[in-house]
């Protein structure tokens, strides 16, 4: 053995080798430890909140704009008037007017998520708040949603009541009860719908703490996350306030605050008001996200879940115990009390909750902060009232964007701090007005906190998303982008248009990674557009374009068919013409640069510009173009389009070969040089032919090739064998092959069903090589193929971006009236027959789901069957007739003279009904 040999373990002694694996224990104990305490990224939000705060950017809004969104009960809710009492004690009245509402609660997209018409009307409407946000929050992350179906994706959602159970089923009308309330009104298929909905196998919970569930089911997403159950969570909570009941409750406890405001620190804190909304987050490991590239809004340093135990009431704070909480998320957090700038509190502004919250405050973050550096408190509540469940996410939302925009909020309703707090031996400012929260060395953190009334504590700690200084770079960039927007149906695609109209007339981001983002991070649906621009301004002039209705050349759109098309590669060989327009793509696009300098290392005397060049040497000019197509065939392939079958004219074979496996590239390229060099001279013998890997057309055939294609007799005159597309094109037709792409500079995109001359004369396009291939691959999007949008980026430097615009839901009313009967939703006999006579389809269409009796399946069917039996009653009324013949318009008319009877018989054709006044039914006759 060397001296610099290292000893094995039977040279060592044992004291060596007990330090060893004391070293070895100590590393893997570190390892656990890190992992324990390893950040959460926050990379997504959704949001709905009132003011309008339905996106984070419109929250952001809100709050900048110091606006109070509490208002009066709106009358979808309850009669105010006739429940309203300033007197606290009036049993079954409250004495408060006011909340803080979301709008529009009883719409909802149910055909978007699978779901019928039918079992919408009996779903909590927080369920269907919770798609929406979740669907926007993947978005607004640039995760395509659909892409994580089947991982271990958790769900946690903070739930607490559900007031729609209460309309669903009021008082003891028992027969009102059906079978789509079982899956859509249990709290503990709020969270489980996510999952069946999106295809999450992680863990899924429905978390209920009181007003600190959304905050507590954050805590167990991180927890989740570092222990590796899940591979990514979303976490948050949602509250409804859809029924008078808690309100009147809350009220008899002298909870709340008669003028609805909550004012918490103030002298004159008296209670609180309750909110609406929904919030999720999607969170991941920090160290995943960094690896994958996503958009780091914030950074969860650390979090803690206690209870108060015993305390002065079961719904009276505990200061020990939040004392105790709040040191627990510092440990957690690996922070001192100094690292804490901000305070997101509890706050509901009342008179014996605030002074316990700040005194604790105090005593264990006062420590680290001063009259000159104090810290800063506020509270959301003093926004949006108190959200209940949703709360604490709230809280957590609005510190992300007020470290995003360096700014902390103003705090309202603060005019005389409450004397029960000790102002002055605590270091503690509260944010009357908006205040300045720059970055700077020391690390910017926050702490939020909720208090359920159960007495179920919980504390986050946020911090600023880490800060890359990116470095000057000459990279090359592509000179066009291609921006694709899709939806379930035309409505919903027009509308993402302007959604994106309005977002690109007002950012200041880099066009290729919005492109990237929108391309990569959102599901492709059948209805598909695409813009073709160079700049912000061209995108928003060609989608501006298309909306006013006027062609735009650089827009295309179109609806996929069922099938997936099946497309196949076409190389033209010839490039006469090409002179030097693949200098270009040399020059920005990597791959084929990669690719097209392999060919050249093979290829002696290779410069770009041969194929200008028409004295030049034959075979070196059809190595050349061999060598374009096959960097071209490469740089399509890395974009995701992948044939189904390989055919070409002249070179172009030899290109579909080499690329089918027949021969190798070096093979391909010395054959072809080769043969028309010395085309009488016998083949070499050192080339290698295999079987294809791919289907190959053969020119002497027209067909699929056979093992012919691998022998050297076929390839001893191929170069000379033209191709005639039209022979071939029924064959591509009955192997169903919809698309063929013709591989050139100047690309060409054929449909099989089109009579189409033989393409290689068809190149007369003056655009350039970029515009060409860009509008080719657009074309073939919205045909239906599926590209590979992150390999069309990839030789780019990219950032995934948030506030891209989402979905654009197509909502409509499902909501059960109280007043509603069994018989509500059919639809009246006169309706249906003038309605056919106005040829409304679209009122028809409404009617018919109002019956709650088709699929979602077949509700896709409905238009096209009533536009059909309109078509049959224009070409003749005979249908309609017969319709007709078949429904009975029915009148109710009072029945005169009938006196004092309690039933009578109703007579039409020769049957009678009875009818009485116990029956419920009016006095009326009918006839046909």
């Amino acid at each position: 053995m060397s001296e610099t040999s290292a000893p094995t373990p039977e040279k060592l002694s044992e004291s060596k080798r007990l330090l060893l694996a004391l070293r070895d224990a100590k590393n893997k104990l570190e390892a656990v430890e890190q992992a324990q305490h390893e950040p959460i990224a926050i990379i997504g939000i959704g949001c709905r909140f009132p003011g309008g705060g339905h996106s984070p950017a419109q929250f952001w809004r809100v709050l900048e704009q110091s606006m109070d969104t509490v208002t009066e009960v709106p009358a979808d809710r309850w009669d105010v008037d006739a429940l309203y009492d300033p007197d606290p004690d009036a049993l079954g009245k409250m004495y408060t007017r006011y909340g803080a509402f979301l709008e529009q609660v009883d719409q909802f997209d149910p055909l978007f998520f699978g779901i019928s018409p039918r079992e919408a009307l009996s779903m909590d409407p927080q369920q269907r708040l919770l798609l929406e946000v979740s669907w926007e929050a993947l978005e607004d992350a640039g995760q395509d949603p659909s892409s994580w179906r089947g991982s271990a994706t958790g769900v946690f959602v903070g739930i607490t009541a559900n007031d729609y159970q209460r309309l669903l089923v009021p008082g003891d009308e028992l027969e009102r009860i059906e079978t789509y309330q079982l899956t859509g009104n249990p709290l503990n298929t709020a969270s489980g719908r996510l999952s069946y909905t999106l295809g999450f196998q992680g863990p899924s919970l429905a978390v209920d703490t009181a007003c600190s569930s959304s905050l507590t089911a954050i805590h167990l997403a991180c927890q989740s996350l570092r222990q590796r159950e899940s591979h990514q969570a979303l976490a948050g909570g949602v509250n409804l306030i859809l029924h008078p009941a808690n309100t009147i409750m809350l009220c008899r406890a002298k909870m709340m605050a008669p003028d609805g405001r909550c004012k918490t620190f103030d002298a004159r804190a008296d209670g609180f008001v309750r909110g609406e909304g929904c919030g999720l987050l999607l969170l991941k490991r920090l160290s995943d996200a960094l690896r994958d590239g996503d958009p780091i809004r914030a950074v969860i340093r650390g979090s803690a879940v206690n209870q108060d135990g015993p305390s002065s009431g079961f719904t009276a704070p505990n200061r020990v115990a939040q004392e105790l909480l709040l040191q627990q998320a510092l440990k957690a957090a690996r922070l001192t009390p100094a690292e804490i700038d901000y305070i997101e509190a509890h706050g509901t502004g009342t008179s014996l909750g605030d002074p316990i919250e700040v005194r604790a405050l105090g005593q264990v973050l006062g420590a680290g902060h001063s009259e000159t550096d104090p810290l800063l408190l506020g509270s959301v509540k003093t926004n949006l009232g108190h959200l209940e469940s949703a709360a604490g996410v709230a809280g957590v939302i609005k510190v992300i964007l007020a470290l995003q925009q360096e700014k902390i909020p103003a705090h309202l309703h603060f005019q005389e701090p409450n004397p029960y707090i000790n102002w002055a031996d605590l270091p503690v400012k509260v944010t009357q007005e908006a205040t300045p929260w720059p970055q700077r060395e020391q690390i910017r953190a926050a702490g939020i906190s909720s208090f359920g009334a159960s007495g179920t504590n919980a504390h986050v700690i946020l911090a600023e998303a880490p800060t890359f200084v990116s470095q000057a770079t000459h990279e090359v960039e592509r000179p066009l982008h291609l921006l694709t927007l899709s939806a379930k149906n035309s409505e919903a695609l027009t509308e993402l248009a302007h959604k994106y109209v309005a977002f690109l007339h007002q950012t200041e981001l880099d066009l290729g990674d919005i492109c990237f983002t929108a391309n990569t991070g959102r599901s492709h649906f059948i209805h598909r557009m695409v813009v073709l621009a160079g700049s912000l301004e061209q995108m928003t002039t060609g989608l501006q374009d298309r909306l006013a209705g006027i062609q735009a050349a650089a827009v295309i759109s179109g609806q996929i068919q069922q099938s997936t098309p099946q497309i196949a590669f076409l190389f033209i060989g010839q490039g006469s013409q090409y002179t030097v327009m693949s200098q270009e793509f040399y020059e920005t696009q990597p791959t084929y640069k990669q690719v097209l300098d392999q060919c050249a290392e093979l290829i002696q005397d290779f410069p770009l510009q041969i194929l200008a060049h028409s004295t030049a040497d034959i075979a070196l000019r059809a190595a050349a173009l061999f060598a374009l197509e096959y960097s071209l065939a490469h740089l399509w392939m890395s974009w995701g389009i992948q044939p189904e079958i390989l055919m070409g004219s002249g070179v172009g074979e030899y290109v579909a070969a080499t690329l089918a496996g027949v021969f190798s590239l070096a093979d391909g390229l010395k054959l072809i040089r080769a043969q028309l060099a010395s085309p009488s001279e016998e083949m070499t013998t050192d080339i290698q032919f295999y079987p294809p890997h791919t289907p190959l057309i053969s020119n002497h055939s027209g067909e699929i090739a056979g093992s012919e294609i691998s022998s050297r007799t076929y390839w001893s005159a191929s170069v000379r064998k033209p191709i005639s597309f039209t022979q071939i094109q029924g064959y591509l037709q009955a192997q169903d092959i919809n698309l063929c792409l013709a591989i050139s500079p100047e690309p060409k995109l054929i449909k099989i069903m089109e009579e189409v001359e033989d393409p290689q004369l068809d190149f007369l396009s003056i655009h350039s090589e970029w515009e060409q291939h860009l509008y080719c691959l657009a074309e073939l999007y919205v045909s239906g193929i599926h590209v590979d949008w992150a390999g069309f980026d990839r030789d780019y430097t990219r950032h995934k971006i948030s506030n891209l615009p989402t979905y654009p839901f197509q909502r409509k009313r499902y909501w059960i009236e109280v007043s509603e009967t069994a018989s509500s939703g059919s639809i009246s006999d006169s309706d249906l027959s003038q309605l056919f006579q106005e040829k409304s389809v679209d009122t028809l269409v409404e009617k018919l789901l109002r019956t709650q009796e088709f699929s979602a399946e077949e509700i896709h069917l409905l238009p096209k069957l009533i536009r059909t039996l309109i078509r049959q009653q224009q070409d003749a009324e005979g249908p309609l007739d017969q319709l007709q013949q078949m429904l009975y318009r029915v009148e109710w008319k009072p029945l005169d003279n009938f006196g004092t009877s309690s039933s009578f018989q109703l007579q039409e054709a020769g049957s009678s009904l009875p009818i009485s006044r116990e029956s419920g039914m009016h006095w009326h006759s009918s006839y046909r």
